[in-house]
């Protein structure tokens, strides 16, 4: 699979991806230098016992985790490497 500059390119219905720390939503972190080694990347989703914990778009990185505190019923990460 390929993934694209914006990944992924929709929310479901009444999701929010929030801001980033770069002031936009979406991932805008590292990507490996061509020949450099692979990186790791580790996704995380949780199931919440709640359907609203009032995360916007606006939110900031901090205020989405705190506010997901004590409504976790349940959580899976996968590790993925990627490399150029």
């Amino acid at each position: 699979m390929k993934l694209t500059a914006r990944f992924p390119l929709a929310c479901a219905a009444g999701a929010a991806e929030s801001v980033t720390d770069f002031g936009t939503p979406g991932y805008g972190g590292v990507c490996p230098s061509p020949g450099d080694k692979a990186h790791r990347y580790i996704v995380t989703i949780h199931a919440l016992e709640t359907a609203d914990i009032g995360v916007t778009p606006q939110t900031l990185p901090a205020m989405a985790g705190f506010s997901r505190c004590g409504t976790v019923l349940g959580s899976a990460s996968l590790t993925v490497t990627y490399g150029r």
